[in-house]
């Protein structure tokens, strides 16, 4: 129940109808115990800069999640952000700090990362093939390079925005190989599709899957099914796969250390969401 006490977390993105935060963290709010409430909030584009600073002046406002078509703007609206937000160049976590600062962090990247060790899979020394260089797809580099991969390929049809990625990430992980212009998987480890690729009907898949390696690690981002087109491909091929949904829970116990909430495993969420 929502009162005159509640700590409220705007859900910021455009449109609304395939948000799913709420789902996932309002049952956690009330299990716990937890006067905090997330709440849709759709906001268009060209309204968003002005929107996000009025947001934050309201007195039971705690912090605001991210979601598209705001990752990157959000950015550049902020009076204070993290490495992994320089790094992918988008945000998706605001929190206002006592003296009215605006901090934000990313933890797309954060919540594929545990996913993929949570499947017992190797980063450190690997190789990974990312196709996507928006929101989500920096996000992941920008945690697999903070994890340890040994090489990244970043492929976009967006060739500037495939390049000013690379650029981040040899600036900020200069020891890390990062190639661009590719979109062939063979021989990489990690495979990602961080693209919105499978949200159609029709829609063509993001790899040539038969230069997958079975012994490779696939992920998705795309949460329309939990078995996409992309992902039937890779079972079918023998590949450990991660399905879009897994990076959301996996990102929210990070999530609630940032606005300083108590904490919870991937597994809880699970039990408690009404997805």
């Amino acid at each position: 129940m929502i009162n005159g006490n509640t700590k409220l977390i705007a859900h910021l993105g455009y449109p609304t109808h395939t948000f799913k935060a709420p789902l996932i963290y309002n049952p956690y709010f009330q299990a716990s115990g937890i006067d905090a409430a997330v709440v849709p909030m759709g906001c268009r584009p060209e309204d968003y800069p002005e929107f996000l600073k009025l947001v934050f002046r309201l007195s039971n406002i705690h912090g605001a999640l991210i979601t598209m078509p705001h990752k990157i703007t959000t950015v550049g609206l902020l009076d204070e952000v993290s490495k992994n937000v320089e790094v992918a160049g988008a945000c998706n976590a605001v929190r206002i700090a006592e003296d009215g600062r605006l901090i934000g962090d990313m933890f797309d990247g954060e919540g594929f990362v545990r996913g993929v060790l949570r499947h017992g899979r190797q980063i450190l020394g690997k190789r990974a093939i990312i196709t996507g260089a928006g929101g989500v797809g920096s996000a992941i580099a920008a945690s697999l390079a903070h994890a340890g991969v040994a090489e990244i390929c970043i492929f976009d049809t967006h060739a500037a925005m495939m390049r000013e990625l690379a650029e981040r990430l040899r600036h900020h992980y200069p020891e890390l190989k990062v190639l661009t212009g590719s979109n062939d998987p063979t021989g990489f480890d990690i495979v990602v599709n961080a693209t919105p690729l499978g949200m159609k009907d029709g829609d063509p898949l993001p790899f040539e899957v038969e230069r997958i390696s079975p012994d490779a690690f696939v992920g998705e981002v795309v949460l329309k099914q939990e078995i996409t087109p992309f992902l039937a491909a890779v079972r079918a091929r023998g590949c450990d796969f991660q399905v879009g949904v897994d990076m959301l829970f996996e990102q929210i116990p990070a999530y609630l250390e940032f606005f300083g909430f108590p904490t919870t495993t991937a597994e809880h969420l699970r039990e408690l969401a009404a997805i």
